[in-house]
């Protein structure tokens, strides 16, 4: 008669990481392990769950995205690896598709928008107004004066 032994293969609770649920549009926090001169430490890397595949089956992933110094960083995590410690979801969003790649194009888009407002100089209308009001309410000078001033400072920049 044979016995039945249960053995564990990984150290990895398979029933708690399904109960998870992962989906797109949460915000994870993913502790790693992670191996260094002989000593294993705990790592967090935080980001949004842009994709998860394979469903809940031993080859499942999800991908991790997360913006460090204004690059944006993805990594694909395998769900049942032993090398993950714990997965917390921070906060869950409602996201109406499965994948969430339109979020890099997204991030570059507010970037690129960002650094034009920067190299131009350009100022809301709001922001221009509110400096023409200050300039009239600090500075009573006629234009004539104003233009006697400018004259000046470019005849000595001329000179230097």
């Amino acid at each position: 008669m044979a016995t039945s032994t249960a053995f564990k293969i990984s150290s990895v609770n398979i029933s708690e990481r399904q109960r998870l649920a992962l989906r797109s549009g949460m915000t994870v926090r993913v502790w790693q392990k992670i191996q260094e001169k002989g000593k294993t430490r705990l790592q967090a890397y935080e980001g949004l769950v842009i994709a998860c595949k394979h469903g809940f089956e031993a080859g499942a992933t999800f991908t991790v995205r997360r913006v460090a110094s204004g690059v944006g960083m993805e990594k694909i995590f395998p769900l049942y690896s032993p090398n993950i410690d714990k997965i917390e979801i921070l906060r869950e969003s409602k996201t109406r598709r499965s994948k969430l790649y339109y979020i890099r194009d997204k991030a570059a888009r507010e970037i690129r928008r960002r650094m034009r407002k920067i190299v131009t100089g350009r100022k809301t209308r709001d922001e221009f107004v509110e400096q023409v009001i200050d300039g009239i309410e600090t500075e009573a000078i006629s234009p004539s004066e104003l233009m006697e001033e400018k004259i000046e400072t470019v005849e000595e920049e001329v000179k230097d």
